[in-house]
């Protein structure tokens, strides 16, 4: 554990965003599995469960929690499979 009292407050800061950004991160592995699932069993809500894994994906590439192009790579993985 680091002496130095701005050392520590980084400690912290550190300690909270990361905690922040793995929520995100299993929200949106969560949501694009949810949309995979509907796509399989061809579920009344697959719209909409899709547009927002889209929309989780977006905002996690936006957020440099995953590269743009895995990004864009589980995007097309989502609507080819939609089709």
């Amino acid at each position: 554990m680091p002496n130095i009292k701005s050392a520590i407050k980084r400690v912290n800061t550190t300690r909270v965003t990361e905690e922040r950004n793995i929520s995100q991160k299993n929200a949106m592995r969560t949501a694009v599995k949810r949309a995979h699932t509907a796509i399989d069993t061809n579920a009344d809500n697959k719209a909409e469960l899709i547009s927002f894994a889209l929309k989780k994906v977006d905002k996690a590439a936006q957020r440099n929690l995953i590269h743009s192009n895995k990004a864009a790579r589980i995007k097309s993985s989502l609507m080819t499979a939609a089709k």
